[in-house]
């Protein structure tokens, strides 16, 4: 009786109880792409007991065309997905994809995404990356099912003319750590520039800093936290004031050297506390990987999957089948 006893403490003081779904998660892997098919740029939000995942859909059609959308799924444990829903049009003038994350405003849920323009794109091709018309925008729902038409974000100023704005993508919402009300939009353009906004509609620009894309920012103790993506892996950098960025910890691949599916790149990494959620109890870490070719040897728009990681501390990660 006694060893049982301190067996169970043991688990609990590893926090092990409380990460029952995790444990449940047989395969690193929530997505799969494949040949004609790629899974990319995850967003997450967990909302009344289930997880709404977000992401960038790209399909090559019979003909090689390939398309990129905005599609989203739902799980209620992190392990059976349903069928994605694409929630954007079908049009290479625009393709967008690449959601940031949701927030809610105003009794409404805001969806972050991009455009990302690639007219006459085949999968023969060369691989190609969205031209210089490329912006970002927002997307409204009531339900986090049904969204309205995109909505442009003026980011540089109402002053600063569409065409003038510049190529941008990779955008993320977070609430000011210090001034409710005060939103910031975090987008990849002279490494991550910021603006402001108090209605999501006018916007003020700040500034930027130097970092990878597909950026995440959470608030903590006072400080910004920003993930973001280099050439491969996530990088995490540190801020109380927006202005002065600290890099810190170690470049994250995870479990790249063992994985033929991600072998080529990690990237695109997407955080959410979850640790008071009951079950979960730690950091979730939504990435994906492409391989097992590089993106530019061929595996971008295809052979790309969607993967899942989780922390207790942001330095040391876990995830099915880690020992």
């Amino acid at each position: 009786m006694k060893s049982y006893l301190t067996a169970i403490m043991l688990l609990l003081s590893l926090g092990l109880t409380g990460q029952s779904k995790l444990l449940k998660i047989k395969s690193p892997v929530l997505l799969s792409g494949d040949s004609v098919t790629a899974y990319r740029d995850p967003a997450i939000l967990y909302h009344n007991k289930t997880f709404y995942l977000f992401f960038t859909l790209i399909e090559s059609e019979k003909d090689g065309k390939v398309f990129c959308y905005t599609a989203s799924s739902h799980s209620k444990n992190l392990v059976k997905w349903s069928a994605p829903v694409k929630i954007t049009p079908r049009d290479q003038k625009l393709n967008f994809g690449s959601p940031g994350n949701v927030i809610r405003f105003r009794n409404e849920w805001i969806l972050c995404l991009q455009t990302y323009p690639r007219p006459d794109h085949y999968n023969y091709q060369p691989v190609r990356y969205g031209d210089a018309t490329a912006r970002i925008f927002i997307m409204r729902s009531k339900d986090l099912v049904n969204w309205s038409e995109p909505e442009l974000l003026k980011v540089k100023g109402n002053d600063v003319p569409v065409e003038k704005m510049g190529r941008m993508i990779d955008a993320y919402l977070v609430e000011d750590k210090d001034e409710k009300g005060k939103y910031w939009c975090f987008y990849k353009q002279r490494g991550v520039s910021m603006s402001y906004s108090y209605d999501l509609v006018n916007w003020t620009f700040f500034g930027f800093t130097e970092a990878g894309e597909n950026t995440t920012v959470l608030t903590e103790n006072d400080e910004y936290i920003l993930f973001h993506s280099p050439s491969n892996g996530i990088g995490i950098k540190r801020s109380r004031d927006l202005v002065n960025w600290t890099d810190w910890g170690s470049l994250i691949t995870l479990g790249q050297a063992e994985w033929p599916w991600a072998r080529g790149r990690i990237t695109a990494g997407t955080v959410v506390n979850l640790k008071n959620v009951k079950g979960i109890g730690n950091y979730i870490m939504l990435f994906h990987g492409s391989g097992p070719l590089t993106e530019t040897q061929g595996d971008f728009d295809k052979n790309a999957s969607i993967g899942i990681a989780w922390s207790s501390d942001l330095i040391n990660w876990k995830w099915p089948g880690k020992e």
